[in-house]
């Protein structure tokens, strides 16, 4: 080899070394800018209720087990107010990444819509991930009160419309809708006495200053255990299992009255389709775990099945139908 070949050489060998290494530098971002794994963090499933409460209760126990479903943490986090809108509006503004979700339902994409400002459109800045299930209303009085079936409370309704009253966790409840829808198919009227949240309506029942309350199940099955309450009816299609001796409403002469509190799960509108499958999937796994069919059963809630093409078909029915019963009913804020 010439003593020029040898300087090419030798000249040749770093360059080609610095080429391949800055080659190597340039592809390193694009390898670092590929997304992780969904998921990768914990998830954050937003409750628009209290803690402590039957719908807290129903968040934690889903959140838990989607958790583990999904190889991630989650952590509950209680956002009350506003009717449920001051939750739901947090998730609708949040990140449309699948890392915060929404335990909501009746109230969040139907009835508070309809009856006050929201900040979000509920058919359109949500991503439905699927129904975690739904509760019927159970027609609840005290356990020592004089009215011993549903017929004893319509007949002093009609003897007397002033003297009947119904109570309810406030205007706009599920309470007071399905109130309203039940005085509409009996065609008589009740007194309604909303009351601001908590258990104030119950502690009046109770104490018997409230005759009657058309309560959801996840409510009123915990007093009905505990023997505090006592049920005239169920708005359910069947008799309830826990309840074999409570005839349904349809039983007893009112068949159109169908009415239920539902609980759903949802994520930003826009959250990639592929994030969003695996949410529902993990969610419809959830749903079919007997533990889990078990504590809602508890709750007074029927399983679901998770499906997001089931619930996104749902929606603008539901939502139409209650803002229709609002306006029927006359139904205004507090």
């Amino acid at each position: 080899m010439s003593i020029q070949q040898h300087a090419k050489h030798i000249t040749r060998r770093p360059l080609l070394a610095a080429l391949a290494g800055m080659a190597l530098a340039g592809a390193m971002p694009l390898a670092h800018a590929q997304p992780a794994a969904f998921p990768s963090k914990p998830i954050t499933m937003v409750v628009p209720y209290p803690a402590g409460g039957a719908n807290d209760m129903l968040g934690r126990l889903i959140g838990q087990k989607m958790g583990d479903a999904l190889g991630t943490a989650t952590v509950v986090d209680n956002k009350p107010g506003a009717g449920a809108l001051l939750g739901a509006g947090i998730v609708a503004r949040a990140p449309a990444d699948g890392y915060t979700l929404l335990v909501g339902g009746l109230a969040t994409h139907a009835a508070s819509p309809n009856l006050l400002k929201a900040d979000y459109d509920p058919l359109k800045d949500f991503e439905p991930i699927g129904m975690i299930g739904s509760a019927p209303i159970i027609v609840i009085t005290a356990t020592d009160s004089p009215y011993k079936t549903l017929k004893d409370v319509v007949d002093a309704a009609r003897k007397d419309p002033q003297a009947i009253m119904y109570g309810s966790s406030g205007n706009g409840s599920p309470l007071h809708l399905a109130g309203e829808l039940f005085l509409s198919i009996a065609k008589v009227n009740m007194t309604h006495i909303p009351y601001k949240g908590g258990n104030a309506h119950i502690i009046d029942l109770i104490g018997g200053r409230v005759p009657v309350i058309f309560d959801t199940a996840t409510n009123s099955m915990p007093l009905l255990r505990g023997g505090k309450v006592r049920a005239l009816a169920v708005g359910s299609a069947k008799r309830l299992p826990d309840l074999p001796d409570v005839p349904t409403l349809a039983e007893l002469g009112y068949p159109q009255f169908e009415f239920s509190a539902w609980y759903a799960l949802f994520a930003p509108a826009k959250t990639p389709a592929d994030v969003s499958a695996k949410l529902s999937a993990a969610l419809a796994k959830t749903l079919k775990l007997p533990e889990v069919a078990s504590k809602l059963g508890e709750l007074g809630v029927s399983v679901g099945n998770g499906n997001a093409n089931e619930l996104r078909s749902f929606l603008p029915a539901e939502y139409q139908r209650v803002g229709n019963l609002i306006k029927t009913a006359k139904i205004k804020a507090d």
